[in-house]
């Protein structure tokens, strides 16, 4: 019930208040502590609400930069201001020069799908006609 067992120490604490105060005067001076704790409480309460709404407004942010880059056709990294590692840069690198010095085509003709295998067929075969 009591945190860690201090018990002892609520008990002190209360003692000492009810001398200095006075058995007249302590649930008065109990309620206004307690309206002071929870008033603290709503403070905090708020101050957390706030901090949420923040987190949760810049995650909307970063979110609406990544949706424009890839409307934009950029890197998701690139804008959002993080800049691009060496691996991933040499790599596009090396596809541009590739397309400049013409070994790599990208025009459609190009590109051949894999041949389809004809589906078999379901109708019966003359044989089968024939035998019946």
């Amino acid at each position: 019930m009591f945190p860690e067992g201090r018990i002892f120490e609520f008990l002190i604490v209360g003692a000492v208040a009810l001398m200095v105060v006075g058995p007249k005067d302590l649930p008065i001076l109990l309620r206004k502590i307690g309206r002071f704790v929870g008033h603290m409480r709503g403070l905090a309460a708020e101050f957390r609400a706030s901090f949420d709404e923040m987190a949760r407004q810049s995650e909307l942010d970063e979110l609406r930069r990544e949706v424009e880059a890839m409307r934009s056709g950029q890197t998701v990294r690139t804008a959002v201001g993080l800049g691009s590692d060496d691996a991933t840069q040499k790599v596009f690198d090396d596809i541009h020069a590739g397309l400049r010095e013409g070994q790599v085509s990208m025009s459609p003709a190009s590109f051949s799908p894999p041949a389809a295998e004809p589906l078999p067929s379901t109708e019966s075969s003359p044989k089968s006609t024939a035998a019946s």
